[in-house]
């Protein structure tokens, strides 16, 4: 029961704290499995503003518009998706980062 709170503090974290929070339970938490998905969660975070970066970057030439509209969306969506797979105690990692940890 705890796990699970502890996921879905992780996962909304992203809207109000998205880098302290991942770190604090990564370094509070005994549970591997918290710990594993602040590393992701952290470095989802990270990944997905370097790409909404450099899209705005191309946003001048035209290119990068629809890059930042998908990964802005993404960067709210995820985490919402993760919220209700963590309350309903699913596995779940993050797109893009998930295998790297």
């Amino acid at each position: 029961m705890e796990d699970k709170w502890s996921k879905v503090i992780i996962h909304a974290s992203a809207f109000f704290a998205p880098v302290l929070v991942p770190i604090l339970f990564f370094l509070i938490s005994s549970d591997e499995v918290v710990k594993r998905l602040s590393i992701q969660a952290l470095l989802f975070q990270g990944v997905m503003w370097v790409l909404v970066t450099i899209s705005g970057f191309l946003s001048f030439i035209l290119i990068g518009i629809p890059f930042v509209i998908i990964f802005s969306i993404m960067l709210i969506v995820v985490p919402i998706i993760g919220i209700v797979k963590a309350i309903n105690e699913t596995p779940w990692s993050y797109p893009i980062v998930g295998n790297w940890v």
